[in-house]
């Protein structure tokens, strides 16, 4: 437990330089960015003022702790990517909340079939938007983001081919990896393990939504048929002690999301969050939002949240920095760069 004041812990995290490895563009729109994309593309709203729509687009006190409760959020905000302008002004505000938390890198995923569903467009459309804004808004601000696209388990296969060719396309351009999320429960990852392969045979990272909603066997799948570089959340691995040592042999990241975890119903509560077990062993681990509006938070809440319910300190939160750093979707010579930069900014934090 850290016995720093709440003010100065708050003020100390939200000076750190900080990495996000696991951010979904569609979990993170403004509430107010919402009723401006309502009023203007005349999308029914079933409330009109931002504190009264929150309980539909954000997790709230009394909300069921459950997976179709959180993924049932993005029934609502998926509706409002209505035109490429949307889609861009979205995507720049994304960036800049990143940027004003003091996030220095990024990598943000979306998943490209589902921003494509209400317009008249092509997956590579998307992703030129995407990546266009994206490219604008690190001109202005000090942060670096690398793109991951993201495809759904519980979607057709065909989908994800479509999504790996454009990756590949647009590899040159800052897609850094392939993502696989979606309904856990009930649907296998081995479908698409032809397409992960070849997205690591073309240098693209590779993370698997996995040992989230279902069990550690998932992870060890994730790395074993589909060569997931990382995992996204993981938390059951601590559930298998075979399973943690094979993590650390293989070098695996896990990207843990604590308060995503505890509103999905897959932890009780921070102070038993699995994140401090799999770090006290050495597994690689890292701290991210998942979807920072619908969890109503940052990555400095996130942080702050950590330190003050559990033993992890602040010198194992930038020890957790710098294995982000050491894990993100770059070029070799990239990354190396990356730590050397993160190193030398933690040390005077």
């Amino acid at each position: 437990m850290n016995f720093l004041s709440d003010n100065h812990l708050y003020e100390s995290v939200a000076a750190l330089p900080k990495i996000d490895l696991h951010r979904h563009l569609e979990g993170s729109i403004r509430v107010e960015t919402l009723i401006e994309v309502a009023r203007l593309y005349q999308i029914d709203l079933p409330e009109s003022d931002v504190e009264t729509l929150r309980p539909h687009v954000q997790i709230v006190k009394g909300d069921p702790r459950t997976w179709r409760e959180f993924l049932g959020k993005f029934r609502v905000l998926r509706r409002f990517f209505q035109s490429p302008e949307v889609i861009k002004h979205i995507t720049r505000e994304v960036v800049i909340d990143a940027a004003d938390d003091n996030v220095k890198y990024l990598e943000l995923r979306f998943t490209p079939h589902a921003l494509s569903r209400h317009i008249d467009c092509t997956y590579y459309d998307v992703v030129s938007w995407v990546c266009e804004t994206v490219r604008a808004v690190e001109a202005t601000h000090d942060i670096q983001v690398g793109l991951i696209l993201s495809m759904n388990r519980h979607e057709e296969l065909q989908i994800g081919e479509e999504i790996l060719r454009t990756a590949l396309e647009f590899h040159d351009c800052g897609i850094a990896g392939l993502d696989l999320a979606g309904q856990e429960p009930g649907y296998p990852a081995e479908p698409f393990r032809k397409v992960f392969l070849k997205a690591k045979e073309a240098n693209l990272g590779v993370t698997i939504h996995a040992g989230e909603w279902a069990g550690p066997e998932n992870v060890r799948r994730a790395v074993e048929h589909l060569g997931a570089d990382r995992i996204g959340h993981g938390v059951r691995s601590a559930d298998d002690p075979d399973l943690i040592e094979f993590l650390i042999e293989r070098g695996v990241l896990l990207e843990i999301c604590p308060t995503s975890n505890i509103q999905s119903g897959v932890v009780s509560e921070m102070s038993r969050h699995p994140l401090v077990e799999l770090f006290k062993h050495n597994v690689r681990t890292t701290i991210n939002t998942d979807d920072p509006a619908i969890s109503n938070i940052t990555l400095t809440d996130e942080i702050v949240h950590v330190v003050e319910n559990t033993t992890l300190t602040i010198e194992d939160i930038k020890q957790q920095i710098l294995t982000a750093a050491a894990g993100a979707f770059l070029p070799e010579d990239e990354r190396a760069a990356l730590v050397n930069r993160f190193e030398t900014l933690l040390a005077s934090s």
